[in-house]
């Protein structure tokens, strides 16, 4: 990628969201942007304003929001010129009134290196500017850079936060800054207001409704959804969607087969478990349709073009989702007590009347090719960063909350990151907990990534694996938890049918 490729991108994306309006301060190395709103301003697709001094054109920028209400954007060179800035910013976000500052930048590795013209000049406009986004032409692409100037122009709109004011989008130029610009692109997204203030209508084409890590509510307003519309419901095992005649369980299975027939997905939750759905999200071809009622949004793949509240969806063909449901028997199991054994006996002996939490490592992802359940239970996982640490403490602090049995599924890396939360401190209250771990003895995730490769064997056990050879059994006896060791499929079925609080399964990685 270049500096003249991410100044054109930055541009267009401005354009695509309504922006009428560019003050430039000119300088050297704001020079892409300067070439590009030049452009579009000849072109008729805005309005370029040239003023000599930042502090006068950041103002003149202020002036212009006020008056026709929406983000006006205020480019700079980079060094001493962002300071300028300043006064501007500071009316802005105190006042609502949306102003965008795009800040040009030197490379970071620049930075404290005595560079000309350099400054760590990221957020040095502090509580002036709430928001701060970086950019820089050595890192991403087109698609991700038109996603981060959207996202910053709702920001400063306040579009779905209903508090505008001035945001910060710094950009890295690295040289040559300048070149031959390409061709002006349509980056168009629609983003509805605030909560309960946009509705999308969607029309019929090929649709599928994908569930990520969401709350009970949310999941059901999925799941109603998709049954509505007759649309295929693709949930993930956090998702509290994982129910119902339309939800697919081996939906994994089915993208290479069916996906490629797919025209629109609507997302709702945080869907980041598998990399075939990391792939449907990241795909140019089909309508992205966000759904949340938060400020910002869920788009890992830059591919958003409606952010809506909430969405209508037209009636599907009948025959859209039984071409889902006809995929087919749920994928081959391994014989033994494997991950998948341990989520599928756990999962089935769960009620609607029961929560549980996932782990963030291998046994959620086990669980995501488990059958789909009549009754199932409430379900949790910190997928926001999923990180493996804290989950036991976090099924405790559900557990008290609610007053429900709870469940805890992980794996024992996992296990190994929480044993502070096997302490029950004496006299203080204790929720019914149960904690099932699927003990493979390491980090058996990686053996599907690219560390699993022949190519790194020699390295494998010692710097992913991590095998530990912890017992975790005698760990959780030695904190008074009554305690089975299983090694098959029936000792775990009985386990899970008696009084054991804590059961360590022996499983095949």
């Amino acid at each position: 990628m270049s500096s003249i490729e991410l100044g054109a991108v930055a541009v267009d994306a401005l354009i695509g969201m309504g922006v009428t309006d560019v003050v430039l301060s000119p300088g050297s190395r704001s020079a892409s942007l300067a070439l590009a709103v030049d452009r579009a301003d000849r072109a008729g697709r805005l309005r370029l304003h040239v003023r000599i001094d930042e502090r006068v054109a950041a103002f003149t920028a202020l002036g212009l929001a006020k008056q026709t209400r929406r983000a006006v954007a205020v480019i700079t060179t980079s060094g001493s010129a962002v300071a300028n800035l300043g006064p501007a910013a500071m009316e802005a976000t105190v006042a609502g009134v949306p102003l965008l500052l795009l800040t040009a930048d030197r490379p970071s590795h620049l930075i404290d290196t005595g560079a000309s013209q350099t400054a760590d000049q990221a957020g040095v406009l502090g509580a002036s500017t709430p928001h701060v986004i970086r950019l820089s032409s050595e890192s991403g692409d087109a698609a991700a850079w038109a996603a981060t100037v959207q996202r910053a122009v709702a920001l400063a709109e306040g579009r779905r936060t209903r508090t505008p004011g001035a945001v910060q989008v710094n950009l890295e130029f690295a040289a040559p800054l300048v070149g031959e610009l390409p061709e002006p692109r349509d980056l168009t997204l629609v983003t509805g207001a605030s909560a309960g203030h946009r509705i999308a209508e969607l029309d019929a084409r090929r649709t599928v409704v994908l569930v990520g890590d969401a709350t009970p509510e949310v999941g059901a307003e999925a799941r109603a959804l998709a049954e509505l519309s007759g649309a295929p419901l693709l949930a993930e095992p956090s998702s509290n969607a994982r129910r119902g005649p339309n939800a697919v369980a081996w939906y994994r299975h089915a993208l290479p087969e069916l996906g490629g027939d797919i025209e629109r997905v609507v997302c709702f939750g945080h869907p980041t478990l598998t990399r075939p759905v990391s792939a449907l999200l990241a795909r140019s071809d089909i309508e992205l349709v966000v759904v949340t009622d938060r400020a910002g949004w869920i788009d890992p793949g830059h591919r958003a073009a409606i952010v809506a509240d909430r969405v209508l969806l037209a009636g599907q063909d009948p025959a859209w989702l039984e071409r889902w449901l006809a995929v087919g028997d749920a994928p081959r199991r391994t014989p033994g007590l494997t991950q998948r054994a341990v989520a599928d006996a756990v999962l089935a002996g769960l009620r609607s009347g029961d929560d549980v939490m996932f782990g963030s490592s291998s046994i959620i992802r086990a669980a995501d090719l488990s059958p789909i359940a009549a009754d199932p239970p409430r379900a949790f996982a910190n997928r926001g960063v999923a990180g493996i640490d804290g989950t036991i403490a976090t099924a405790t602090g559900l557990a008290l909350g609610s007053g429900r049995p709870t469940t805890v599924l992980l794996g024992d890396l996992t296990a190994q990151h929480d044993l502070g939360a096997l302490v029950r401190p004496p006299g203080e209250p204790w929720p019914q907990l149960r904690v099932v771990v699927a003990d493979d003895d390491g980090g058996s995730i990686f053996r599907r990534l690219e560390q699993g490769g022949p190519e790194y064997a020699d390295s494998f056990d010692r710097v992913f694996l991590t095998p530990q050879s912890v017992d975790l059994a005698a760990v959780a006896g030695a904190l008074g938890w009554r305690v089975a060791v299983v090694t098959d499929e029936a000792g775990l079925a009985e386990a899970l049918a008696g009084d054991a609080e804590f059961v360590v399964a022996k499983v095949r990685s």
